[in-house]
C-alpha cells in the first residue's frame, strides 16, 4: 500500500492536481490530499498522468514469429503508452468462430499487454444462431463488412436484437471495397438502420492505433476497467514531462504530439517502460473477457 502524490491527473482536456491510495494494484482512493497516512509516498509533481491507451490494431493476426511480434508491440504499443490492444478475427462462416478466437489467443500468449479479441464479418454472417454464439463467446464487438446498402435491409433486425440480448455486443462498420464517393451513403444507411431498428452499434468507423474514445471503451464494455484511473480501477499509467503552461493539453493531442515526453508507463502496477527503456515481459498480458457490453453509465 502506497501513495502517488500531487498528480496532475489529464481528464476531459483538463489537469487536476490529486493524490491516489494504491492498494493491491488498484486505486482505492482519490482525494486532494492524504497528510495523515504513513505510507510509502511517490511525488508525480513534476509529470502529467494520463490512464495507459486502448489501440484498436487489424494487423495483429498476421503476425506469427516471436520476435516479429516483439518488435511491433514494442514500437506500436508500448512505445505510446498503450497496454491494451484492440483487434479481430476475419470469420466467413459460423462453425469457423470458436477456432479462429482460439487460435489468436494462443497467437497472444506471449503478449505483454492485454488483448480484446471482436469478429470481422460479412453482412450474410448476420444472423440469430451466429449472434448468439458469440454472446457465447462474449465477443465484444462484431466489425461488419458493408459493401452494398441493399444487403443490410435484408437482414431480420428484429430477431437479431433479440437474439442479442442481454450482452448486446455492438455491430461496428467496417467500409473497405466501397468508392469514396459512396461512403457517405453506406454510412448513412447503417445509421439509419441501427436508428430504427434499436442495435446496439457504432456510427462510423474505428480509426486504428490512435487511443479509443471513452464513449467506444464502454460500448465494447471495457470502461471504466481500462482507458480510467478512478476508484477501484486498475493501476495503469503513463507519466508525461510537464508542458508549458500556456499549451493545451487534452488526451489526443498529448498522444499525437508529445510522445517525446513520455518518460513512464505502469501496467497494473508494474512499470513496462521506463525512459526510453522498455520492458518486455512475455505472458504478461490477459485476454480482457467483457462482462457487459455498454454497462457502465455515461454522463457525455
Amino acid at each position: 500500500m502506497y501513495i502517488i502524490e500531487n498528480a496532475n491527473l489529464l481528464k476531459d482536456k483538463q489537469l487536476k492536481t490529486c493524490s491516489l491510495i494504491i492498494r493491491n494494484n488498484r486505486i482505492e482512493r482519490i482525494d486532494s490530499h492524504f497528510n495523515y497516512y504513513r505510507l510509502i509516498r511517490m511525488n508525480a509533481e513534476p509529470y502529467i498522468m494520463t490512464p495507459t491507451y486502448v489501440l484498436f490494431n487489424s494487423n495483429i493476426p498476421q503476425i506469427r514469429a516471436f520476435q516479429e511480434l516483439k518488435k511491433y508491440l514494442t514500437e506500436d504499443f508500448l512505445l505510446k503508452g498503450c497496454t491494451t490492444l484492440f483487434t479481430y478475427v476475419n470469420v466467413s462462416y459460423e462453425n469457423e468462430l470458436t477456432t479462429k478466437i482460439s487460435a489468436l489467443k494462443t497467437a497472444l500468449l506471449s503478449s505483454p499487454i492485454d488483448y480484446l479479441i471482436g469478429v470481422r464479418i460479412p453482412v450474410r454472417l448476420i444472423s440469430p444462431s451466429f449472434i448468439r454464439k458469440c454472446k457465447k463467446e462474449k465477443v465484444p464487438a462484431i466489425f461488419v463488412d458493408l459493401q452494398l446498402h441493399e444487403e443490410l435491409e435484408q437482414v431480420p433486425w428484429g430477431w437479431i436484437k433479440e437474439a442479442m440480448f442481454p450482452f448486446n455486443s455492438p455491430f461496428i462498420p467496417i467500409i473497405s471495397s466501397v468508392h469514396k464517393k459512396e461512403v457517405k451513403g453506406v454510412l448513412s444507411k447503417w445509421n439509419g438502420i441501427m436508428n430504427r431498428e434499436n442495435i446496439p452499434a457504432l456510427y462510423e468507423e474505428i480509426e486504428e492505433n490512435i487511443p479509443l474514445a471513452v464513449s467506444v471503451l464502454n460500448k465494447i464494455g471495457v470502461y471504466p476497467q481500462k482507458g480510467s484511473l478512478m476508484c477501484g480501477t486498475e493501476v495503469s499509467y503513463n507519466l508525461y514531462t510537464k508542458i508549458n503552461e500556456g499549451q493545451n493539453v487534452d488526451e489526443v493531442n498529448i498522444f499525437h504530439y508529445h510522445s517525446d515526453r513520455l518518460v513512464v508507463t505502469v501496467h497494473k502496477g508494474e512499470v513496462l517502460r521506463a525512459s526510453g527503456n522498455v520492458i518486455f515481459k512475455p505472458g504478461n498480458g490477459e485476454h480482457v473477457r467483457v462482462r457487459i457490453p455498454s454497462y457502465f453509465s455515461l454522463s457525455i
